[in-house]
């Protein structure tokens, strides 16, 4: 199967790794990956700050940098979300309208993809130690994502994964959230940090690496012994 990929803002300047991880994943799985350089961000910064205008044009070069029917797969249910939900509504009535409609379809989050499409459970991975799971608010509410990271790590060697009361509960980055309230926000983030910490977990595990990047903001802040994982490079290992 030949897929493209899409790799967020964030992740391409931030955290690279968790992109190749995500390659390695899916080419074992035999798939034949491509990536297009010339892509960039997928609106969602501009659409939530207000600016509709700003966020159609980059959001028209975007949909226009991925072709044909193939899938594509991204690291992370945020900027999946965005494009699925709101990019028909965006073009509704344009030029762009029908490959928008032909192509949203295809965004598929990373964990959803293997289990979904590929029918993929267990990917040999091991990680020794205990580890509470985060629903990220994109991938839980906009793509409705909640069982598919579960079984995938509930089939790594060696992990224990502990379910939370709190694990749906948003951790405060929320995008621009975190920086026009960022009492609330930090708030939020010490919460889920102190209660993965409270249940013994080593390891807070997402489908988003920026929920991850605000926990462990918080947790480099105050030296916590506790670490911070993006999905792919758990399953990977």
């Amino acid at each position: 199967m030949h897929v493209e990929l899409f790799i967020p803002c964030f992740v391409d300047q931030l955290f690279p790794q968790t992109a190749f991880n995500m390659v390695q994943i899916l080419e074992r799985a035999g798939c034949e990956v491509s990536y297009n350089t010339q892509q960039t961000c997928c609106g969602q910064p501009a659409y939530n700050a207000g600016f509709m205008e700003e966020c159609a044009v980059v959001a028209g070069k975007f949909i226009k940098e991925f072709s044909g029917e193939n899938y594509v797969v991204v690291p992370g249910g945020s900027c999946t979300g965005f494009v699925r939900n709101y990019y028909s509504k965006m073009f509704e009535g344009t030029d762009l309208e029908k490959q928008v409609t032909m192509k949203t379809p295809l965004f598929y989050e990373f964990t959803s993809f293997l289990t979904e499409i590929l029918g993929i459970e267990d990917t040999g991975a091991t990680l020794v130690g205990k580890a509470v799971y985060h629903d990220a608010c994109g991938a839980l509410r906009e793509c409705g994502i909640k069982a598919a990271p579960r079984i995938l790590l509930n089939k790594v060697r060696g992990l224990e994964l502990i379910e939370t009361e709190d694990a749906e509960r948003c951790c405060g980055f929320g995008g621009t959230f975190s920086v026009k309230y960022e009492p609330v926000s930090m708030a939020m983030g010490e919460q889920k940090v102190l209660n993965a910490i409270k249940a013994g977990a080593q390891y807070i595990i997402s489908t988003d690496l920026s929920c991850l990047m605000h926990l462990d903001g918080y947790i480099r802040h105050h030296q916590l012994l506790i670490q911070t994982l993006h999905i792919a490079d758990v399953l990977v290992s």
